[in-house]
């Protein structure tokens, strides 16, 4: 026993990127300018843009089902009930699938279609970057890393979806919901605060050099 939690721990550590420093990316995104374009062409099969998205709120996620940080919102259906709720309201919500083929997080297009329906996700669409430059492009480092996009094409707000670094589910209870919070400000005219913290999670698997 004591050897399969001290691998359990290992993995999970190796997992885990909290630091914003990563020669994988570019860093592009930068709060309160215009967000990086992009075209990325979805599980499903259809082609979208971030252009086709104007006048909307968009909310970027990066997604790896293979994630425990991802599970365990996945998993108590925190995520899904956030992407209802405001998909509800109008909100394009993309989820973008950055990890390299073999690696984790990774499927083939038909197999994500699966995926999504097997965890009743709500998001607007899976897109794949499975050369990693949209996720470069947005200095993702993790799953999930959020982001926030206004309907002029700003970007509002980068970071974790909350403020409980944990894989444990009983942690959403009471957790500061960032994502929540700058869409529920932002929608009612007020500043987003904070823009920035820190996310967490698995590293985000690009294809390695």
């Amino acid at each position: 026993m004591r050897i399969t939690c001290a691998t359990l721990a290992i993995g999970l550590l190796t997992a885990v990127a909290l630091p914003l420093t990563s020669t994988a990316q570019t860093d592009q995104a930068e709060l309160g300018a215009s967000a990086p374009g992009f075209t990325l062409k979805a599980a499903d099969g259809d082609e979208h843009s971030l252009s086709d998205f104007e006048g909307q709120y968009v909310v970027l996620e990066w997604l790896n089902f293979g994630c425990p940080f991802v599970g365990k919102h996945y998993g108590s259906g925190n995520m899904q009930r956030l992407q209802k709720t405001y998909t509800d309201k109008d909100v394009v919500w993309l989820s973008i699938v950055s990890s390299a083929p073999g690696e984790q997080g990774y499927y083939p297009p038909d197999e994500m279609v699966q995926q999504k329906k097997k965890h009743d996700g709500n998001m607007t669409a899976i897109l794949m970057d499975p050369d990693g430059k949209v996720g470069k492009t947005y200095g993702a480092t993790v799953t999930p890393h959020m982001y926030v996009i206004s309907p002029e094409g700003e970007l509002l707000y980068r970071g974790g979806i909350d403020d409980k670094p944990t894989t444990d589910e009983a942690d959403i209870e009471g957790a500061t919901n960032y994502v929540q919070m700058a869409l529920d400000a932002a929608m009612n005219g007020e500043n987003v605060s904070p823009e920035r913290t820190e996310p967490y999670g698995c590293t985000v698997k690009y294809a390695s050099k």
